[in-house]
């Protein structure tokens, strides 16, 4: 397997992902990027919003426009900081915690189909080799 041909299978893999996560949003109220957004929140629980930022892979700015939108559909909260007066913690709301439910049971089923082609010293691997690759990024 050379790099170019990994290359093009990770493209394919994301492309397909992101069709699916396109697919799931769609007809919903949420941007495939909200969804991300109440993702992370909710496997987090409360996060300052530069760690969210950080986890999106987007500016401050970018995220400060997409959490005034999720807080307007009253699916996520600020909160100040409990020690730090300068810091927010984002929260979802009783609605952004069904979403967030909601999705991750597509990405749970998501993730089973993947793993039914597996064997499972196959889905050891590809789990390390996940976290290696995710760890590097």
């Amino acid at each position: 397997m050379t790099v170019k041909m990994l290359a093009r299978q990770i493209v394919e893999f994301y492309e397909k992902l992101s069709s699916w996560e396109h697919e799931v949003v769609r007809g919903s109220e949420l941007t495939p990027g909200q969804m991300h957004a109440i993702e992370i929140i909710g496997h987090e629980k409360s996060l300052r919003m530069k760690e969210l930022a950080e986890k999106l892979g987007v500016t401050t700015g970018t995220l400060t426009v997409t959490v005034d939108k999720l807080e307007r559909k009253e699916l996520i909260e600020r909160r100040p900081h409990e020690t730090d007066r300068r810091s927010y913690r984002v929260v979802l709301t009783e609605a952004g915690q069904k979403h967030f439910t909601s999705h991750h049971e597509y990405h749970v089923k998501l993730t089973e189909e993947m793993a039914s082609v597996l064997s499972p010293e196959e889905l050891e691997t590809f789990g390390e080799v996940l976290e290696k690759v995710v760890k590097q990024i």
